[in-house]
């Protein structure tokens, strides 16, 4: 009888999308998100993917834009800076980790049927609606909207 046992290292590399876009680290995304390596490379690459494909279509019409004013990638649009980085850059970042970040929770009660595994994945749920509120905040603050749509009834 053989059980899983998760080791303590991870391979690395970069997710690359459409060349405008910045390619992602994945050893980066996983020391931000703090992701253990029970959460193996091929379960973590399949949910940047699925995050880059949500967050690229929902800015294709802007990314068209900046392409038709002259644009080859994202660093080039003109924008403030931290760190000698786009501001645009470090919110793509953000909203590909944050969704990232709600995929992987969403996944992560696969992972144990034990009462701890189901007391742990309980414990996550709220970080499920943090990340998708801090992915909705990222994509907003990109598209330079506001966070919040107040409408009287």
């Amino acid at each position: 009888m053989s059980a899983f046992v998760a080791s303590g290292t991870v391979d690395s590399g970069h997710i690359n999308t459409d060349p405008f876009w910045p390619s992602i680290d994945l050893d980066g995304l996983r020391a931000t998100l703090r992701i253990d390596p029970s959460v193996t490379p091929a379960r973590l690459e399949t949910a940047v993917i699925a995050a880059a494909i949500n967050l690229n279509n929902e800015l294709s019409e802007w990314r068209t834009a900046q392409q038709a004013a002259g644009y080859v990638t994202l660093a080039d649009v003109p924008g403030d800076r931290i760190k000698d980085v786009s501001v645009k850059v470090h919110l793509y970042r953000r909203a590909i980790e944050a969704g990232t970040g709600a995929e992987v929770c969403e996944r992560y009660r696969d992972y144990s049927v034990t009462n701890t595994g189901s007391d742990k994945a309980d414990a996550l749920t709220p970080n499920i609606d943090d990340y998708r509120r801090d992915l909705r905040w990222a994509v907003r603050d990109f598209l330079g909207r506001t966070r919040t749509t107040v409408e009287l009834i």
